[in-house]
């Protein structure tokens, strides 16, 4: 197959990359980084995610688009940050969807990223794709409602491109994605698996926040599976079918990680807000409870390997050591 990943220099785009050129299929990335491309073994085509270019030529003929791009949500959310934030999410969308439609042959199907944090902030019941969703929760912190925000322009942006094609020859696939968790350097995982061997690895505010996550074998194992499966489309949940709360989930990883006695320090909620602001980031990423389940993955015959977080923990925490 023929794939192309616009925003895939990150860790997720990466992690995607990597794989499907091990498995022998053409990957071209579409980046905005200036410079020239980084040593790897497929294509990294310029774009700037806004307008029309040569980039659009890649588009013909491919098997899949995985639309990865859009900046960091991993910062305070300043004016100059939300304005970056939006802009880099619905431009790219726009633009992509754009040449989708211009193409002679268009790709098979787009699989579009969006987020789990779109859903409501809640400790009762799970989230499924028709799950409530966020933004009317009493009490939430503005932060959050203009995260649920952006999630939704950014769907609805990528369904807008396809509306006025009375038969569009690509499937849309909206991809709402838990943390996905990988062993490599700088990602969510590495953070994490170091505080805990810092003694830091303790429940973060109360402790009752519910992580959902999603291991990156699963992860590509989804990805891959979308987009041979040609009678899905809509919104997905991607994440692991046993989301927990942040206490057991931080415990589970002490465990992995074997920490003697299973000691972790926890982390209140003030102290969270001053380094969040030191480590110039926001809280939401820690505090908000996530309970989010695949239903319609698990529906439609999508077998995990790593549906528990305990499994999970110590298969990442044995491949960061053999690293």
């Amino acid at each position: 197959m023929k794939i192309v990943i616009p925003g895939g220099t990150g860790q997720v785009g990466t992690l995607l990359a990597r794989a499907f050129h091990r498995d022998g299929h053409e990957v071209v990335v579409l980046s905005r980084r200036a410079g020239p491309p980084a040593a790897v073994p497929w294509r990294v085509v310029p774009w700037d995610g806004r307008t029309a270019g040569g980039w659009e030529a890649e588009l013909e003929g491919a098997d899949a688009v995985i639309n990865l791009a859009g900046r960091s949500v991993n910062c305070r959310y300043t004016a100059a940050n939300r304005k970056e934030i939006v802009d880099s999410r619905l431009d790219s969308t726009r633009v992509l969807g754009e040449a989708i439609v211009r193409a002679a042959r268009p790709p098979r199907v787009w699989l579009q990223a969006s987020t789990a944090t779109i859903y409501a902030h809640r400790y009762d019941a799970a989230n499924d794709e028709e799950g409530l969703l966020g933004g009317d929760e009493p009490g939430a912190p503005e932060t959050w409602n203009f995260s649920i925000a952006v999630a939704t322009a950014w769907e609805k942006t990528a369904l807008a491109a396809l509306a006025g094609v009375p038969l569009p020859a690509t499937r849309l696939v909206l991809l709402r994605s838990a943390i996905v968790m990988t062993p490599g350097a700088g990602g969510p995982f590495d953070l994490l698996r170091r505080l805990v061997r810092l003694g830091l690895g303790g429940r973060s505010g109360d402790g009752r926040q519910y992580v959902s996550w999603i291991h990156g074998d699963d992860f590509v194992r989804a990805v891959s599976w979308l987009i041979g499966n040609g009678a899905i489309s809509g919104h997905i949940n991607l994440a692991a079918p046993h989301p927990l709360p942040n206490g057991a989930f931080m415990a589970g990883l002490r465990r992995a990680a074997r920490i003697p006695g299973g000691f972790g320090l926890p982390t209140p909620g003030w102290l969270l807000e001053i380094a969040a602001f030191f480590l110039r980031t926001e809280t939401e990423l820690i505090l908000k409870s996530r309970r989010v389940v695949p239903a319609r993955l698990l529906r439609e015959g999508f077998a995990f390997r790593f549906p528990q977080w305990g499994e999970a923990a110590r298969d990442l925490c044995q491949t960061e050591g053999e690293r």
